[in-house]
């Protein structure tokens, strides 16, 4: 594997901002690891952070590298900051970097495919609901999407956590977002109303003992109202790295990748 730090321009944010990327290397002679290239353009994973990490987290808690190797797959982990995956409304607007200007980017520097089939995307925490509300609002860029111990159902755990009072109020202002497209509960109808638009697989994990596992069982409950094709994993388990190390292995798994 290839293991890229990558600090570039955005336009969008107008600063200098950054992306860890994993890029498949086919080898034969390195010890102790599976490489594997599939093809000239690869198949893309966009992993995304949670609300106190960076572009870094992942490549630095967990073993992504190793795990991906032998799948031909590669990894892009933007940076975003404590934004959820949003245009703030008092601050930068990182939802348009990260759904229209950084794949364009990525693509640009890195041999990445295009292609609706070859792209996914996960996180954890708030990256797990960046990932969700990024596939279910763009649908026609990734055929499956998973959330790790998302914050999936948040405009009720915005008026129940009020120690991120502040920083809400930076990235939504005063507005309700139920009901909204920062609503994932409501994108999950919208998506099941949209006649012949394609519907991302998704992936759903939390651990039972996870401040956020009452939400997660929310989301469930209303996906499963749905014609979504829903895998979830409900058991044991923390808001902490040793889960998200070990189920990130089960994304990876549950992904429509060949494995042979």
């Amino acid at each position: 594997m290839a293991f890229i730090q990558c600090q570039f321009f955005s336009e969008v944010l107008s600063l200098s901002t950054s992306m860890t990327v994993i890029l498949p290397q086919q080898t034969s002679s390195q010890i102790g690891l599976e490489n594997r290239q599939m093809a000239d353009k690869h198949k893309t994973l966009y992993l995304l952070h949670g609300f106190s990490d960076d572009d870094t987290i992942w490549t630095r808690r967990t073993s992504i590298e190793r795990y991906v190797a032998p799948l031909g797959l590669a990894v892009v982990m933007p940076q975003v900051h404590q934004s959820f995956y949003t245009d703030m409304k008092y601050g930068n607007r990182y939802w348009a970097f990260l759904t229209e200007e950084l794949p364009t980017i990525a693509r640009s520097f890195f041999p990445l495919s295009s292609r609706r089939e070859d792209n996914f995307v996960a996180g954890l925490s708030m990256g797990g609901y960046g990932a969700l509300k990024w596939a279910l609002r763009h649908p026609n860029v990734f055929s499956a999407a998973a959330s790790l111990s998302g914050a999936v159902d948040m405009a009720s755990w915005i008026k129940q956590d009020g120690h991120l009072d502040n920083v809400f109020h930076l990235i939504f202002g005063d507005e309700e977002i139920k009901d909204t497209e920062h609503d994932l509960l409501w994108l999950l109808e919208q998506g099941e109303k949209a006649a012949g638009q394609p519907k991302p697989s998704i992936y759903q994990c939390c651990g039972t003992e996870d401040f956020l596992y009452e939400s997660n069982l929310t989301f469930r409950a209303k996906c499963e109202q749905t014609s979504y094709e829903l895998t979830t994993d409900f058991g044991p388990g923390t808001h902490d790295w040793a889960y998200w190390d070990e189920k990130i292995q089960d994304v990876l798994e549950w992904l429509p990748l060949d494995k042979k």
